[in-house]
Protein backbone atom coordinates (compact mmCIF):
# COMPACT_ATOMS: atom_id res chain seq x y z
CA UNK A 1 0.00 0.00 0.00
CA UNK A 2 1.88 3.24 -1.24
CA UNK A 3 1.10 5.99 1.14
CA UNK A 4 3.55 8.41 0.14
CA UNK A 5 0.97 11.69 -0.88
CA UNK A 6 -0.90 10.98 2.29
CA UNK A 7 2.48 11.23 4.55
CA UNK A 8 2.98 14.13 2.61
CA UNK A 9 0.06 16.14 2.99
CA UNK A 10 0.09 15.20 6.72
CA UNK A 11 3.81 16.47 6.92
CA UNK A 12 2.33 19.84 5.93
CA UNK A 13 -0.39 20.00 7.73
CA UNK A 14 1.33 18.78 11.25
CA UNK A 15 4.49 20.75 10.15
CA UNK A 16 6.99 18.40 10.53
CA UNK A 17 8.83 15.73 8.37
CA UNK A 18 7.50 13.05 6.09
CA UNK A 19 9.74 10.88 8.27
CA UNK A 20 7.89 11.21 11.58
CA UNK A 21 4.77 10.92 10.28
CA UNK A 22 2.87 7.44 11.87
CA UNK A 23 0.48 6.20 9.62
CA UNK A 24 -1.83 3.12 10.98
CA UNK A 25 -2.48 0.01 8.75
CA UNK A 26 -6.26 0.71 7.86
CA UNK A 27 -8.12 0.86 4.38
CA UNK A 28 -9.43 4.70 5.41
CA UNK A 29 -5.95 6.28 5.37
CA UNK A 30 -5.61 4.58 1.66
CA UNK A 31 -8.91 5.98 0.82
CA UNK A 32 -7.84 9.61 1.79
CA UNK A 33 -7.18 11.95 -0.85
CA UNK A 34 -7.98 15.53 -0.21
CA UNK A 35 -6.74 17.56 3.10
CA UNK A 36 -9.90 17.50 4.97
CA UNK A 37 -9.48 13.59 4.91
CA UNK A 38 -6.38 13.90 6.28
CA UNK A 39 -7.33 16.22 8.83
CA UNK A 40 -10.44 13.96 9.88
CA UNK A 41 -8.04 10.63 9.84
CA UNK A 42 -5.42 13.00 12.63
CA UNK A 43 -8.35 13.78 14.85
CA UNK A 44 -9.56 10.04 14.85
CA UNK A 45 -6.02 9.26 15.72
CA UNK A 46 -4.83 6.92 12.57
CA UNK A 47 -2.33 9.52 11.67
CA UNK A 48 -0.03 11.23 14.11
CA UNK A 49 3.49 12.76 14.20
CA UNK A 50 6.20 11.71 16.17
CA UNK A 51 7.37 13.48 18.66
CA UNK A 52 11.20 15.04 18.13
CA UNK A 53 14.15 13.28 20.05
CA UNK A 54 15.69 15.71 22.34
CA UNK A 55 19.20 15.73 23.81
CA UNK A 56 19.66 13.96 27.15
CA UNK A 57 21.73 16.70 29.39
CA UNK A 58 21.74 14.98 32.29
CA UNK A 59 25.29 14.08 31.65
CA UNK A 60 26.43 17.69 30.62
CA UNK A 61 24.72 18.61 34.02
CA UNK A 62 27.24 16.01 35.82
CA UNK A 63 30.08 17.55 33.97
CA UNK A 64 29.52 20.97 34.35
CA UNK A 65 28.96 20.07 38.49
CA UNK A 66 32.70 18.07 38.17
CA UNK A 67 33.88 21.04 36.65
CA UNK A 68 32.70 23.66 38.94
CA UNK A 69 34.26 21.42 41.62
CA UNK A 70 37.82 21.70 39.55
CA UNK A 71 37.90 18.49 38.65
CA UNK A 72 37.62 17.12 34.87
CA UNK A 73 39.61 20.77 33.87
CA UNK A 74 43.01 18.65 33.48
CA UNK A 75 45.66 19.01 30.59
CA UNK A 76 43.66 16.54 28.71
CA UNK A 77 40.28 18.35 29.15
CA UNK A 78 41.24 21.65 27.93
CA UNK A 79 40.62 23.09 24.80
CA UNK A 80 42.35 26.21 22.98
CA UNK A 81 46.02 27.74 24.19
CA UNK A 82 46.55 29.60 27.31
CA UNK A 83 45.53 33.14 25.81
CA UNK A 84 42.43 31.65 23.82
CA UNK A 85 40.83 30.54 27.21
CA UNK A 86 41.63 33.87 29.59
CA UNK A 87 42.37 36.92 27.30
CA UNK A 88 45.71 37.95 28.33
CA UNK A 89 44.66 41.62 28.32
CA UNK A 90 41.78 40.86 31.03
CA UNK A 91 44.39 38.56 33.18
CA UNK A 92 46.48 41.64 33.64
CA UNK A 93 42.95 43.85 34.59
CA UNK A 94 42.14 41.81 37.41
CA UNK A 95 45.18 41.86 38.57
CA UNK A 96 46.16 46.07 38.04
CA UNK A 97 42.85 47.21 39.48
CA UNK A 98 42.77 46.28 42.84
CA UNK A 99 46.65 46.70 43.46
CA UNK A 100 45.98 50.26 42.02
CA UNK A 101 42.67 51.10 44.10
CA UNK A 102 44.90 49.63 46.97
CA UNK A 103 47.83 51.94 46.76
CA UNK A 104 44.80 54.77 46.22
CA UNK A 105 43.31 54.58 49.54
CA UNK A 106 46.82 54.13 51.70
CA UNK A 107 48.01 57.29 49.91
CA UNK A 108 44.67 59.14 51.03
CA UNK A 109 44.86 57.69 53.70
CA UNK A 110 48.12 59.33 54.59
CA UNK A 111 49.71 55.76 55.22
CA UNK A 112 51.98 56.46 51.83
CA UNK A 113 53.96 59.64 50.99
CA UNK A 114 53.74 60.83 47.09
CA UNK A 115 57.74 59.31 46.32
CA UNK A 116 56.58 56.24 48.27
CA UNK A 117 53.26 55.88 45.92
CA UNK A 118 54.82 57.18 42.20
CA UNK A 119 57.61 54.30 43.47
CA UNK A 120 54.93 51.26 43.94
CA UNK A 121 52.84 52.69 41.25
CA UNK A 122 55.63 52.25 38.67
CA UNK A 123 57.04 49.33 40.22
CA UNK A 124 53.35 47.96 39.91
CA UNK A 125 52.64 49.17 36.15
CA UNK A 126 55.94 47.07 35.44
CA UNK A 127 54.58 43.95 36.51
CA UNK A 128 56.83 43.48 39.91
CA UNK A 129 53.95 42.71 42.41
CA UNK A 130 51.80 39.35 42.17
CA UNK A 131 48.94 40.80 44.79
CA UNK A 132 47.53 43.11 47.22
CA UNK A 133 49.74 40.96 49.61
CA UNK A 134 52.66 40.88 47.69
CA UNK A 135 52.78 45.20 47.63
CA UNK A 136 51.69 45.25 51.14
CA UNK A 137 55.02 43.19 52.30
CA UNK A 138 57.38 45.08 49.74
CA UNK A 139 56.17 47.86 51.62
CA UNK A 140 56.74 46.94 55.31
CA UNK A 141 59.86 45.89 53.97
CA UNK A 142 61.26 48.87 53.02
CA UNK A 143 59.98 50.96 55.71
CA UNK A 144 57.27 53.16 53.61
CA UNK A 145 54.35 52.57 55.56
CA UNK A 146 53.82 55.38 58.27
CA UNK A 147 52.57 54.22 61.63
CA UNK A 148 53.34 50.64 61.20
CA UNK A 149 56.45 49.02 63.02
CA UNK A 150 59.09 47.93 60.97
CA UNK A 151 58.71 44.11 59.39
CA UNK A 152 61.08 41.47 60.85
CA UNK A 153 62.95 38.58 58.70
CA UNK A 154 62.48 34.92 59.67
CA UNK A 155 66.18 34.64 60.26
CA UNK A 156 66.46 38.03 62.87
CA UNK A 157 63.53 36.91 64.89
CA UNK A 158 64.84 33.37 65.22
CA UNK A 159 68.80 34.51 66.24
CA UNK A 160 67.32 37.03 69.08
CA UNK A 161 65.05 33.80 70.47
CA UNK A 162 68.31 31.43 70.17
CA UNK A 163 70.26 34.64 72.14
CA UNK A 164 68.14 35.37 74.90
CA UNK A 165 66.93 31.78 75.64
CA UNK A 166 69.38 29.98 77.80
CA UNK A 167 70.26 26.89 76.72
CA UNK A 168 68.28 23.99 78.41
CA UNK A 169 70.40 20.78 80.06
CA UNK A 170 69.31 17.53 80.59
CA UNK A 171 68.30 16.49 84.18
CA UNK A 172 70.38 13.73 84.97
CA UNK A 173 69.01 10.23 86.43
CA UNK A 174 70.04 7.68 88.67
CA UNK A 175 72.21 5.92 86.42
CA UNK A 176 74.38 8.82 85.31
CA UNK A 177 74.35 10.15 89.04
CA UNK A 178 75.71 7.13 90.28
CA UNK A 179 78.76 7.36 87.58
CA UNK A 180 79.60 11.04 88.30
CA UNK A 181 79.97 10.31 92.03
CA UNK A 182 81.65 7.31 91.95
CA UNK A 183 85.11 7.34 91.08
CA UNK A 184 86.94 4.73 89.83
CA UNK A 185 88.24 2.11 92.48
CA UNK A 186 92.23 1.50 92.84
CA UNK A 187 93.72 -1.35 92.77
CA UNK A 188 94.41 -3.97 95.90
CA UNK A 189 98.09 -4.74 97.13
CA UNK A 190 97.65 -8.25 96.79
CA UNK A 191 96.79 -8.27 93.56
CA UNK A 192 99.71 -6.35 92.93
CA UNK A 193 102.32 -8.60 94.34
CA UNK A 194 100.53 -11.87 92.48
CA UNK A 195 101.45 -9.55 89.28
CA UNK A 196 104.71 -9.17 90.32
CA UNK A 197 104.95 -13.04 91.07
Amino acid sequence: MNLKSQKAMAAKILKSGVSRIKVENDPDVAEAITRNDIRELIRSGLISAVPKKGQCKSSSRKKSLQKKKGRKMSKGSKKGTKKARKNPKVKWMEKIRPIRRLLKGMKEGAQLNNADYKKLYKLSSGGTFRSKKHILMYAADHDMLKGSKPRKNKTSIANTKTDSEPKKTKPQTKSTATKTASPKKKPSAAKKVKKDA
